[in-house]
C-alpha cells in the first residue's frame, strides 16, 4: 500500500484530502511533527484561506523548515491550492508576505476584467478545462499522464501564482481569456491550484499518479 503524509498546520482542508487519498488505496498519515514528515514516502501540503495565515502557521510550528527539507531531499512533494500557492517566492495578498521559495515566481491577483474589458466573478470558483501551456506539447511521464487535454477539475480562488521560468508551468486553465497556472512543476516539488480531491474520477486519476511519484 502506497503511504502518505498530509502536513497539519491548522489551514489544510484536511478530511477531504485523506479521504480521497484513502479511496485510492493510500494509508494516510496527517500529522504536524517535522521528524514524522521527513521519515515520510511523499508529503501533501494542502491548504485554504490567505496567504499570510498559511505561512505564519507554517512557521510558528517550524514547518517551513520541515517543508523545504522535504524539497530538498527529492521527497514528492504536493501543494494544494493555497498550498501550491506558498510554493512560490512571495505573494501580494493583503501586502507582500515571502513564501517557501520553492518555485520562482510571485502569486498575484486574477484580474477583475477580461481580456476583453468585461467584468467577471472573483473569485474563479467551479470546474474548468485543463489545457497544456504554450510551451509544453505532453503530460506523459508527469502528474497529469492520465488527464486528456480538456478533462475539468474544481477551482476556488482569487489570486493566481505567476511563475517565472514557463518550464515551470505544467499545465493552464483559462478564466475570461486569462491564462491561469492550473499545475505546476520544478523537478519533485509540485503544485495544484484545483482541488483534486474534489475534482471526482479526474482528480483521483491525478491522486494516483502522485503515489506513484
Amino acid at each position: 500500500m502506497s503511504a502518505v503524509t498530509v502536513i497539519d498546520y491548522g489551514v489544510g482542508n484536511l478530511l477531504s484530502v485523506s479521504r480521497a487519498f484513502e479511496h485510492c488505496g493510500a494509508r494516510v498519515t496527517v500529522t504536524s511533527d517535522p521528524s514524522t514528515i521527513l521519515s515520510s514516502a511523499r508529503v501533501v501540503l494542502p491548504g485554504v484561506g490567505a496567504y499570510a495565515d498559511g505561512m505564519a502557521s507554517l512557521q510558528a510550528l517550524g514547518l517551513d523548515v520541515a517543508v523545504r527539507q522535504v524539497a530538498a531531499s527529492g521527497m514528492p512533494l504536493l501543494g494544494i491550492c493555497l498550498g501550491m500557492q506558498m510554493l512560490m517566492d512571495e505573494s501580494e495578498e493583503f501586502g507582500v508576505t515571502p513564501g517557501l521559495g520553492l518555485i520562482p515566481g510571485r502569486v498575484v491577483t486574477i484580474p477583475a476584467t477580461t481580456t476583453t474589458g468585461a467584468p467577471h466573478k472573483i473569485p474563479h470558483i467551479g470546474w474548468n478545462e485543463l489545457v497544456l501551456p504554450a510551451q509544453c506539447d505532453t503530460w506523459q511521464s508527469d502528474l497529469l499522464a492520465d488527464i486528456e487535454h480538456g478533462e475539468a477539475v474544481y477551482f476556488v480562488h482569487s489570486y493566481m501564482a505567476v511563475p517565472i521560468l514557463l518550464a515551470h508551468r505544467l499545465a493552464d486553465c483559462h478564466y475570461g481569456g486569462i491564462p491561469i497556472s492550473a499545475a505546476v512543476r520544478r523537478d519533485n516539488v509540485i503544485g495544484c491550484q484545483f482541488h483534486p480531491e474534489k475534482s471526482g474520477e479526474v482528480g483521483l486519476k491525478i491522486l494516483r499518479r502522485f503515489l506513484l511519484q
